[in-house]
């Protein structure tokens, strides 16, 4: 695997490491493109306790620059991986993309409006659910699938990061579960945005406790789906530390290719510079 467009660093206070870290096992292990998507810092600091500080945006964008002169023989692209806030689009297309001229961002739904806050409530009510253990009835399945599609039609994000993250709190496929899916698959293939096979998800099925009987992802039965659709997927490692740049990589590959499932080219992740 030569790959990887998922990498996170010790900013989202959940990873360890720093952007030279990574780039040194990268070179080690003989790959050739790194993409650094860390949680997305945003402007007002909501959910820091899983991302970065706003004001910690410039030195993590300087970090990545300073790697492409100290690793030259990586390709280095500079990300974000992002919930889509609509009051923010200004930021992701202007300061993200525009300002520190960020190479693609991809789409995480790690948290999802929950359906039943009015959007006229007030500003103190907490409009947003969490995905690690929220999308757990019909209802929820399908606020996380109109979440999701509606990030894929803002135009901002190359690929969707794990869209089969709904398997962390679900117990069973049904017909919920197809709905959901095919919906997420039909607008990817409507929208050419691609689909992430995430490879932490094999990690943390490798570990999870014998009690915790949730499927995690990522779950076959979405990406059987997806061969029902014109779709390309990207299989990432979404490392969280610098020796996870290829874990269990090549196991996630082969559900793409048990499917032969279309793959994403690298070289159409991150060309929003290009010119």
């Amino acid at each position: 695997m030569l790959h990887n467009f998922h990498t996170h660093t010790y900013r989202c206070k959940h990873a360890e490491g720093d952007v030279e870290d990574y780039c040194r096992v990268a070179v080690e292990q003989g790959m050739s493109t790194l993409g650094f998507t860390d949680h997305t810092a945003l402007p007002d600091d909501r959910w820091v306790s899983l991302r970065m500080y706003y004001a910690e945006l410039p030195e993590y964008s300087r970090a990545i620059d300073q790697a492409r002169i100290d690793f030259p023989s990586l390709r280095l692209l500079k990300g974000m991986e992002c919930e889509y806030i609509p009051e923010f689009h200004s930021f992701y297309q202007d300061e993200l993309l525009g300002e520190f001229q960020f190479d693609y961002l991809i789409g995480g739904a790690h948290f999802f409006p929950d359906p039943g806050v009015d959007e006229g409530a007030s500003e103190d009510v907490d409009r947003w659910l969490n995905t690690y253990g929220g999308t757990n009835t019909s209802t929820m399945l399908r606020a996380y699938s109109d979440y999701v599609i509606d990030m894929m039609r803002t135009g901002l994000f190359d690929f969707i990061a794990h869209p089969d993250l709904f398997g962390n709190c679900y117990l069973e496929w049904d017909s919920d579960t197809t709905a959901c899916s095919r919906d997420i698959l039909s607008a990817a293939e409507e929208l050419n945005v691609g689909l992430e096979i995430n490879a932490l998800g094999l990690r943390k099925i490798a570990y999870k406790k014998a009690d915790n009987p949730y499927p995690m992802y990522p779950w076959r039965p979405f990406w059987e789906e997806a061969t029902d659709f014109d779709v390309e997927v990207i299989i990432n490692s979404d490392a969280h530390r610098p020796v996870d740049v290829q874990a269990r990589m090549t196991e996630a590959f082969e559900i793409q290719q048990d499917l032969d499932l279309s793959l994403m080219t690298p070289e159409s992740i991150g060309n929003r510079n290009a010119n």
